[in-house]
């Protein structure tokens, strides 16, 4: 596995996104099945680890920290706060999106003791919170590097305008949004900021939730929690479209001489040698699967039929639900 730069961090060119062993598509896997997975990633050469407070109300970072923590050493730890499992007097948690210094610090404090370290290497804002000036939230980002507990911050689905108004605040490592063959939204504004500021790019959902692995043909089939459920291009009648991109998918694929999933990955890497795609997964031979996409080339002409083939155009149906997409800064394609 080579290398790619956040920061001041070399890491995997593809890390791992943890968020699916304690979170969001349905019954997540037991805790053994997360902790091999977890090994066999960082055996594998993955140095790039992904969690965040909300996933699994912190049931995630206390996994990663109770596999990692021996080898603390060998990788870079990225998490999230400022949106989070908040208990209201009903007993019920709720995901909450709270953006105000003391809670984003307090977040980064219950994640540290989730996480068994002393220091985070990169925390992200996770939502901006719009009640808030991103420069207040920023504000209180830094002091956690001044005091040691963060080493750089990243920010989470924000626009190209936020992330300069945050970046003059301090410095942004990196900016995490979902990037993939069929959500290609960062194209729009927010990959030219980047690139501008010598912001890392860091790609999540790279494989389309699983539609780019041509695994998921029924959506009847998914679990009654799974998150896909609320999103427009996973309802039946948007999904029975998109799936009529899969088999000139698929063709290109084994033109390519790959996987579905490792075409989706590959194609990533080729956008860019400042984008780091973090898939996630719960079956080791994924994982491997994945990882070898780094090591494929892709052809340009290839490249160009792909994207031909799937894009905002050809593609049926929002990416969020209206309400998931008020709750995100990012620049969005005309549905």
């Amino acid at each position: 596995m080579h290398d790619r730069s956040l920061g001041p961090f070399q890491v995997s060119a593809i890390g791992l996104g943890c968020m699916n062993l304690s979170h969001a598509y349905g019954t997540p896997p037991s805790a053994e099945q997360g902790e091999r997975l977890l090994l066999a990633a960082l055996d594998a050469g993955v140095t790039l680890f992904d969690t965040a407070a909300l996933y699994g109300f912190g049931a995630n970072e206390t996994l990663v920290g109770r596999v990692l923590k021996p080898h603390r050493s060998r990788f870079t730890l990225a998490s999230k706060g400022g949106m989070a499992g908040v208990t209201g007097d009903d007993g019920t948690v709720r995901r909450v999106i709270d953006g105000r210094p003391d809670t984003v610090r307090r977040n980064c404090e219950d994640s540290l003791r989730r996480l068994q370290t002393d220091v985070i290497d990169l925390y992200y804002l996770h939502r901006w919170d719009k009640q808030v000036p991103i420069e207040d939230s920023v504000g209180a980002m830094s002091r956690l590097v001044e005091q040691g507990k963060v080493r750089t911050i990243g920010l989470s689905e924000v626009s190209a305008a936020t992330l300069r108004k945050a970046h003059a605040v301090h410095p942004v490592t990196a900016l995490q949004t979902e990037y993939s063959l069929w959500t290609r939204n960062p194209e729009i504004a927010v990959l030219q900021a980047c690139r501008e500021l010598g912001v890392a790019f860091v790609a999540f959902s790279p494989v389309a939730r699983g539609f780019l692995c041509d695994a998921l043909h029924d959506v009847a089939t998914l679990d009654a929690k799974d998150i896909r459920r609320s999103m427009p291009r996973f309802a039946p009648e948007h999904y029975a479209r998109n799936l009529q991109l899969l088999p000139g998918y698929k063709a290109l694929a084994q033109e390519a001489g790959c996987t579905p999933a490792q075409l989706a990955l590959a194609w990533l890497l080729h956008k860019g040698s400042d984008i780091i795609p973090i898939p996630g997964t719960t079956q080791v031979e994924h994982l491997h699967e994945d990882l070898a996409a780094a090591n494929l080339k892709l052809d340009a002409g290839l490249v160009e039929r792909l994207e031909a083939h799937v894009n905002q155009q050809t593609v049926s149906g929002n990416r969020y639900s209206a309400q998931s997409r008020t709750e995100v800064d990012t620049e969005e394609f005309a549905p």
